[in-house]
């Protein structure tokens, strides 16, 4: 069992070693691994062949075979030489450094062998032409090539020279080196077409590739500047709600500023202790009560990051009822319904939360300009919770109810609306996993429904829970 995993152990360890060398073309990086291999083989195995040759092997030695090895380790030490190179992230230079000495070799070896002698290399060779294609390029495989067909024309001239070949069989000794060269060409041609091919595909996946990534960079910026204008254009209708609480604010502000000015009118013409300690107590609870208005206002308004909660949807509701009076003009009644006496949990941002209240109580506002009611109504809806808004106003057409929620849409005169207030609200309550609908009342006037899914009471406890210590 151990020696099954040592291996795979070990080859995977040769792989990241091969595929580690610092190239930064990619191409180049694929290549790399393949090309040590070789390198490793060629200087490994002609040592150690001549090393068996000269140590254990009985056969006599024969005359050029003392050249023979002095090439094969010319041509191992190469490898060496070239196996460092790519080590220290010099591919190109190092395949380039090995492939000409193999060609420079190739001619000594078929200037001193002839052309005959080489008859069982020629296939080896055919490799050559391969590596200098896939590792180099078209450029660097017909250079090999054309060293091939000088040196098959210099073995030629040296067998004619050396008289190997007779003049009766020069003409098929001259048509067999013309048919080998062919062979060659054609074998170079089918490789420059395959290595075309291959460094064009990957050159398009690269292409690719990088556009991609162009485009993902990009759509994050995008999607970053979304976020960034959604949460400005969010601030700015909280802003706007504000600004419509405005004057309620400012009449509720002038009757407890009046409310304290009495108070503190009563204490200054009373001697008695009592009347001043309730004129005082009096105007602390009418402070009191401005400072809750303005901590509210201050609240709602900040331009915080979403802070996504759980809320009981009745409570959250009549909490708002203030804000809403504030917001209505005085000749408009409201009303608060929850129904149930059980909590209802939603998630939902509280301030996006009072927002989507406050943009359609303010189109509630501008439909009843004469005053009417307006009625907010809380309840379950099996795994949901419903809260609507129903007004007295005149409703809204039928073929509008699917335009309403478009930003910029409005029914307003020029002026008076942005047509943002509903495509927020919708879109908040988009984002917390439910609806917001419009349909016409039964008795006139519209009723916006938004559903909210239901939170499990288990998650809603778990939620509300106080953090230890």
């Amino acid at each position: 069992m151990s020696e099954s995993r040592a291996a795979p152990t070990a080859w995977y360890r040769l792989r990241r070693w091969l595929a580690s060398a610092p190239i930064g073309d990619p191409v180049d990086r694929r290549n790399a691994p393949m090309l040590q291999i070789v390198l490793i083989v060629i200087g490994c195995v002609p040592p150690l062949m001549w090393l068996y040759r000269i140590t254990a092997s009985a056969l006599p030695w024969r005359p050029g075979e003392t050249a023979s090895m002095l090439m094969s380790l010319s041509l191992s030490t190469m490898a060496w030489i070239g196996l460092a190179m790519i080590r220290r992230g010099r591919f190109r230079a190092a395949a380039s450094l090995v492939l000409g000495v193999v060609a420079l070799l190739m001619v000594l070896s078929y200037a001193t062998s002839g052309l005959g002698a080489q008859t069982y290399e020629q296939p080896i060779q055919v490799v050559w032409i391969a590596i200098a294609g896939l590792v180099l390029g078209r450029r660097a495989l017909w250079w090999m090539y054309g060293w091939m067909i000088v040196a098959f024309a210099i073995g030629f001239a040296v067998d004619v020279r050396a008289g190997k070949i007779t003049a009766a069989s020069l003409a098929d000794e001259a048509i067999g080196v013309m048919i080998t060269a062919t062979l060659f060409l054609l074998i170079a041609i089918v490789i420059d077409r395959a290595v075309a091919a291959l460094r064009e595909s990957l050159g398009e996946a690269n292409r690719r590739g990088n556009e991609l990534v162009r485009i993902n960079r990009r759509l994050e910026a995008e999607i970053a500047e979304h976020a960034r204008v959604r949460e400005q254009l969010f601030h700015a209708q909280k802003v706007e709600a504000v600004g419509r609480l405005a004057s309620g604010i400012a009449h509720d502000f002038n009757n407890l500023l009046g409310l304290m000015l009495g108070y503190a009118q009563r204490s200054r013409n009373s001697r008695e202790p009592d009347e001043l300690r309730r004129s005082l107590d009096g105007m602390e609870s009418a402070a009191r009560r401005a400072a809750s208005i303005t901590q509210n206002l201050l609240n709602f308004s900040r331009s915080d990051a979403t802070r996504i909660e759980i809320l009981d949807a009745g409570p959250a509701v009549r909490e708002m009822e203030p804000m809403l009076v504030q917001l209505l003009d005085p000749s408009i009644r409201m009303r608060v319904t929850v129904a149930g006496s059980g909590p209802l949990p939603v998630r939902f941002d509280p301030a996006q939360f009072a927002l989507v209240a406050l943009n359609i109580a303010a189109n509630a506002n501008h439909a009843m300009p004469d005053g009417g009611r307006f009625e907010i109504d809380v309840r379950p809806n099996g795994p949901d919770v419903d809260i609507v808004f129903t007004d007295s106003g005149p409703g809204i057409a039928s073929d509008l109810h699917e335009r309403i929620f478009e930003p910029f849409f409005t029914t307003k005169p020029s002026g008076q609306g942005t047509g943002l207030g509903l495509a927020v609200a919708a879109n908040l309550v988009r984002n917390a996993g439910g609806t917001l609908s419009v349909e016409n009342a039964p008795d006139a006037g519209a009723r916006f429904r938004m559903r909210l899914p239901r939170v499990d009471s288990a998650a809603a406890r778990a939620a509300n829970r106080p953090a230890p210590g």
